[in-house]
């Protein structure tokens, strides 16, 4: 078999005929009332029908601050393997969602225009983006179809140009009693159909033609009705638009509400005949569904006027045409300069009355920050280069220091407060007073350095250095100083200046996390922990108890090894009035495993495990001469040992040989420089 006859079948092995007929079923006005009358949420509005695609992903619950929280999955991004994942932003999307259920329950929100409110590059467009992919992708779905009518016509079928909802054709009058009909076998809690609206103007004036040529027989005209299957497509402009202001001297309304056709004036007499005008402004196209505005505060005055009718009365005025009905959700977003021209014009007060403002701000965990510059730069993505260890996560510290505010706690460094903020937990500090710092920081994450501007220096940082194999955390902090002389968005030296400030206490946090690396790879000998530990626990368990304790060599008694014992406990900073505390603590630990049935063992105890770590690479560093790398003479049995530490930074830690060999380098001058404490 041939290499393209096997693609051709591969093919049509997994096609989905069944599949592609439901997505394109068309039938008679009669044969849609029997789909309604199985399935009543095909008549769903547009919010009823994104926030049940929202939840149609699922939710989790989680813990914050002792409150149980709920994260959407859908803007994990699952059926795109999270490539517009949104990280870091739950309390957030909390917001969007609940406006959508407010919406979709009518309780008012769906009279607002929902203004997503942040500064540049904090995901609003990623979420809006998120939004239409995945009604596009519901309306392929069972759950989620729609449906829309055409005409029968002797020169064939002309669908609506709004693609509105069927249901529309049923007089007023008949509505109340045709939807208790329809709504017969729905269920106790079932959604029920509930049509508003009228005919679009186009299908209003074939519908008029039609009713006077059958005499008024309303059953005739419906009888020459079409209903089709309606798939939401932004590409193919059905159901999803968007908008983007232009120069603001040459906007023109109609690009929202449709424009005549001059060339079919004089087919059909009149500028004032639907069928001489084109339906396809982004309000028209975008009905059923939803419309995006890209910067909305930036329309024109003649613009904000046809959004506010479209929000609060869900009526668009196209040229030459009485109001018309649309069913859609509107989005907008924009940034802070703009909302504050916004809040400053007295003549925008009609637009702020209809806006629910949801704000987006930057992510302000590490953890999060660190997602979202995964996402781009990884194995799969990076080919050719490796990233070493700590170097997103540095460029991702240095982002969020920018955007927090200064704690007010005189006790707190900036730094301490990004470790809180991302759960590490600090003496002194509970979880009621991480949540009393962030109500203190109203509009954090309103303003700071942008996601973009890191991910463009991982990218320059990566492309710059063609020879080196590997790229490290200074690499990507020198570029991101680099550009801070030339940033459009930073508009004084003192902001420049604090940024500078604000990655040197990133490279010496750096400094210290690297020191710890290299420290637990020289300690990382497994026997000599162990043996370590139980001489440790033999001296601890002597003392506590008074005894003494066998010298193993001698074999005789002797009093417990005080000096080991501090020499240990004071790597973790446990001072001689808290020693004997520490000690029964260990042994009251040891004697609650054995209750339980457990052996005890050091890496199980955090702080007993650190300790031991420390006190052995005080030990070993010596014996290593690791500081001899610097005077780049190095004895062949002190470099076994240095290739032995460097395989373990590999094999535990990430690193490649080229990066292990910087980093080795690197803290062995911070060594030579006399700055050789380890760091606890």
């Amino acid at each position: 078999m041939n290499n393209g006859r096997e693609i051709i079948s591969l093919v049509a092995e997994r096609q989905d005929l069944d599949q592609f007929r439901r997505k394109n079923w068309e039938g008679t006005f009669e044969q849609y009332l029997d789909v309604v009358r199985a399935n009543p949420s095909v008549t769903r509005n547009a919010f009823e029908r994104l926030y049940d695609m929202v939840l149609s992903y699922g939710t989790e619950t989680f813990e914050e601050f002792r409150e149980k929280r709920v994260r959407y999955r859908f803007f994990s991004d699952p059926e795109d393997d999270g490539r517009d994942a949104v990280f870091g932003l739950d309390d957030s999307l909390w917001h969007l969602v609940n406006a959508f259920k407010s919406a979709a329950q009518g309780y008012g929100i769906e009279k607002r225009v929902l203004l997503l409110h942040g500064p540049v590059g904090s995901s609003k467009s990623t979420i809006a983006r998120m939004l239409k992919k995945g009604l596009e992708r519901y309306s392929t779905k069972d759950e989620g179809a729609l449906y829309s009518l055409g005409w029968n016509t002797p020169d064939g079928v002309h669908w609506c140009p709004m693609n509105e909802e069927p249901l529309h054709l049923i007089p007023e009058r008949f509505r109340p009693e045709a939807f208790d009909r329809l709504n017969a076998e729905v269920e106790p809690g079932g959604y029920r159909v509930k049509v508003k609206g009228e005919l679009c103007p186009y299908c209003r004036y074939v519908y008029s033609e039609m009713l006077k040529k059958v005499d008024g027989d309303w059953t005739k005209v419906v009888a020459d009705v079409r209903v089709r299957r309606l798939i939401l497509s932004e590409k193919d402009r059905i159901g999803i638009g968007t908008f983007q202001p232009k120069d603001e001297k040459n906007q023109d309304s109609t690009e929202l509400t449709g424009d005549i056709n001059y060339r079919k004036i004089a087919e059909y007499g009149s500028d004032s005949d639907p069928r001489a005008f084109n339906f396809d402004g982004e309000f028209n196209i975008a009905n059923r569904g939803m419309v995006e505005f890209v910067e909305v505060l930036k329309l024109d005055v003649a613009f904000l006027y046809d959004l506010l009718g479209a929000s609060q009365e869900h009526k668009v005025k196209p040229k030459k045409f009485a109001q018309t009905d649309i069913d859609e959700v509107i989005i907008g977003h924009t940034n802070e300069p703009e909302y504050r021209r916004l809040q400053n014009n007295e003549f925008m007060e009609a637009l702020r009355d209809r806006t629910v403002k949801i704000d987006v701000p930057y992510v302000t965990r590490l953890t999060d920050e660190i997602k979202i510059y995964e996402k781009d730069y990884n194995r799969a993505t990076v080919l050719g280069k490796h990233i070493a260890p700590h170097t997103i996560e540095m460029a991702a510290m240095w982002a969020i220091l920018t955007r927090l505010e200064e704690p007010k706690n005189a006790g707190l460094t900036l730094l301490q407060k990004l470790k809180l903020y991302n759960g590490k937990t600090l003496p002194g500090f509970t979880e009621d007073n991480i949540k009393e710092l962030r109500e203190q920081a109203v509009g954090e994450g309103m303003h700071g350095i942008s996601p973009r501007y890191v991910q463009d220096k991982i990218s320059n940082a990566l492309v710059a250095h063609p020879e080196a194999r590997s790229i490290n955390p200074f690499m990507v902090m020198n570029e991101l100083e680099a550009g801070l002389k030339h940033h459009t968005l930073i508009t004084n030296d003192e902001l420049r200046s604090k940024y500078r400030e604000l990655l040197g206490v990133v490279k010496e946090e750096y400094e210290n996390i690297v020191k710890n690396e290299v420290q637990r790879a020289i300690a990382a000998d497994e026997d000599a922990l162990k043996r370590l530990c139980g001489n440790y626990i033999d001296n601890v368990k002597a003392y506590t108890q008074r005894e003494k304790v066998k010298n193993a060599f001698t074999g005789q008694y002797q009093e417990p090894d005080e000096r080991l014992m501090r020499s240990i406990e004071q790597k973790i900073d446990i001072p001689e009035s808290r020693k004997d505390d520490f000690r029964r603590e260990i042994m009251n630990y040891i004697g609650a495993l054995s209750i339980d049935g457990r052996t005890f063992d050091y890496k199980t105890n955090e702080r007993l495990y650190k300790a031991l770590e420390l006190k052995l690479f005080e030990d070993q560093k010596d014996s290593i001469k690791l500081t001899s790398l610097v005077s780049k003479v190095v004895d062949a049995d002190t470099q076994a040992k240095i290739d032995v530490v460097k395989q373990r930074l590999i094999r535990d830690a990430g690193y490649d040989d080229e990066s292990a060999t910087d980093v080795l380098n690197y803290v062995a001058s911070i060594f030579a420089r006399g700055d050789a404490k380890p760091s606890s």
